[in-house]
């Protein structure tokens, strides 16, 4: 009977004991889970853009836009607003924006250049966004002497480059986006094609390894063969890159048209260019070339095929 309270008092201990283990058991389990779980929120929150963001729908929004400010032929007050505009989106999406100021054939030409530093670009991206002072394609003979819309020729170029700026990781080469005034008005008294990409070239000491030009690449029926003058091996990594997407049946391995473009001046120059362009587009240079002709999933496959082109090329 002595031994009976030390005995109860060794049988208390061992039952304690398994109950502080499963605490400090479920007090590990528990810190465990809130550092994945902050983990995961803090990787969420500092990853870098992936192709996903690409969004094809937020860049036909931007086609809409443009369309909205009306005529964007040089000197209108469509244009002046475009610019501006371009100006701010490039600016919150974080790129420092330069305007080049020039004059050829007695016009004004302002090119707007985007860029993340001061290094010399690697790879430019370019596209148009000046309209044509007239539809001197339309079926309609009364409607000749009326503006261009520019939906697809022109905003949509431009609509693309947007999106890319909003989206294109910090880590890659140096890329510049220069968006060309004065592309649009050939075979007009006074003025001739692709006036501001010439001066461009002329005027900006630049000698990046590959430029691509965006133009008419929002039809709804999009097909971009390869056009002739382009540089082979730029424009096979890109097609390729496409195929790889799932993009084949808009990107077509078959050549087709050879066009004076924005591309024509680095060419020109010695500089390795490519125009990507659907030139098939029925309402080219017509009152027809309204936000209805494009289409946010043409858009998108542009875009995320030279997202993951430019975004392949690391440094």
């Amino acid at each position: 009977m002595p031994n009976a309270p030390r005995k109860h008092w060794i049988n208390t201990s061992m039952r304690r004991i398994p109950n502080r283990a499963a605490v400090i058991y479920l007090t590990l389990i528990a810190l465990l889970f809130f550092f994945v779980i902050g983990w995961y929120i803090a990787s969420f929150l500092t990853r870098e853009p992936d192709s996903v963001s690409f969004d094809g729908s937020r860049a036909y929004a931007d086609v809409q836009t443009q369309v909205a400010f009306g005529e964007r032929t040089p000197g209108s007050a469509g244009h002046a607003k475009v610019r501006e505009w371009m100006r701010a989106e490039l600016e919150s999406a974080g790129w420092t924006v330069e305007v080049h100021e020039t004059e050829r054939l007695g016009h004004p030409i302002y090119n707007v250049i985007a860029k993340r530093s001061d290094a010399p670009p690697e790879i430019i991206l370019g596209a148009h966004y000046d309209t044509r002072f007239i539809a001197d394609h339309d079926p309609d003979l009364s409607k000749r002497g009326d503006p261009v819309p520019g939906a697809n020729d022109g905003a949509s170029g431009v609509a693309v480059l947007l999106e890319l700026a909003r989206t294109l990781p910090q880590d890659i080469v140096p890329v510049w986006l220069v968006f060309f005034d004065a592309e649009d008005n050939g075979r007009i008294e006074g003025w001739d094609w692709i006036l501001g990409s010439r001066a461009f070239v002329e005027e900006i000491p630049v000698n990046p390894r590959a430029v691509v030009i965006l133009d008419m690449i929002g039809d709804a029926d999009l097909n971009i063969y390869l056009e002739r003058n382009s540089n082979r091996p730029i424009r096979a990594e890109i097609w390729e890159t496409a195929k790889r997407l799932g993009y084949g049946d808009v990107f077509i391995d078959e050549e087709r048209h050879s066009m004076l473009d924005d591309h024509t001046p680095f060419l020109e120059a010695g500089i390795p260019a490519v125009d990507i362009i659907d030139f098939d587009y029925p309402y080219w240079h017509t009152t027809q070339d309204t936000v209805d002709k494009v289409s946010p999933q043409s858009l998108q496959s542009v875009g995320e095929t030279l997202w993951h082109w430019i975004a392949g090329d690391r440094r």
